[in-house]
């Protein structure tokens, strides 16, 4: 049994066009159409499958819930029928891509720390490298604040041309993926706007800290580091 309902929209499901139909009575059917050998005329009373469908306003599952008692009453109870609802079938595409989106956002937060991390260790190597430098800017009057803004700016700018790489080579695959299978590819503005503001936050707090280390090298001591 499909229980089917009438809307407009990108979810709405679209009823079939009943202009094709051709309607004979059920006797008519079973005996001239699908003849059916002497020891089976019992089954002429059989029916494979209802079309269902309900006036605009109505709750679909309520309706189904109705209609599967009454079959269940005339059928006594027997489990021989089952139904199949089209907005059962959108919930359920609805919640497997909920968790789709859950569990690609989790690779993608593990994806950022390693990356973060990463970003970490070559802005402490580069401190490291710099001591003598840092020294030496300190001495001619470089502020702390001049010193972690500089360390911020390499940091993000790492992160940002490491963004800007991956949003490419997802557009590549994605048209790829497109081309191969036939599906069609859409790439929306707001992702790739989210891409770099995630790029530039992953910059700023994973650099922080080497910026703040930076900043806070006894001047002395960093032009006397070899």
């Amino acid at each position: 049994m499909w229980a089917q309902g009438k809307g407009k929209g990108k979810l709405a499901i679209k009823s079939r066009n009943h202009d094709l139909d051709v309607y004979v009575p059920l006797t008519t059917v079973n005996r001239r159409l699908f003849k059916l050998k002497e020891e089976d005329k019992e089954r002429y009373h059989q029916v494979t499958s209802l079309w269902v469908t309900v006036k605009d306003g109505v709750d679909l599952l309520a309706a189904k819930d109705v209609i599967m008692r009454m079959l269940r009453r005339r059928h006594r109870d027997v489990p021989d029928v089952e139904s199949l609802v089209p907005l059962e079938i959108l919930q359920q595409s609805q919640k497997t891509q909920k968790l789709f989106n859950l569990v690609m956002a989790l690779i993608a937060g593990i994806s950022l720390l390693v990356g973060g991390i990463g970003i970490m260790n070559i802005m402490l190597a580069s401190v490291n490298e710099r001591t003598r430098e840092i020294g030496v800017r300190r001495a001619l009057g470089a502020s702390k604040n001049d010193i972690v803004i500089q360390f911020l700016v390499e940091a993000t700018l790492i992160s940002l041309f490491g963004g800007l790489f991956g949003i490419l080579v997802g557009i590549g695959l994605s048209f790829g993926i497109s081309v191969y299978t036939g599906w069609m590819t859409v790439i929306p503005l707001k992702a790739v706007l989210l891409a770099f503001t995630v790029s530039i936050s992953v910059g700023i707090v994973f650099g922080s800290f080497p910026a703040v280390k930076a900043a806070n090298l006894d001047p002395v001591t960093a032009l006397r580091y070899e």
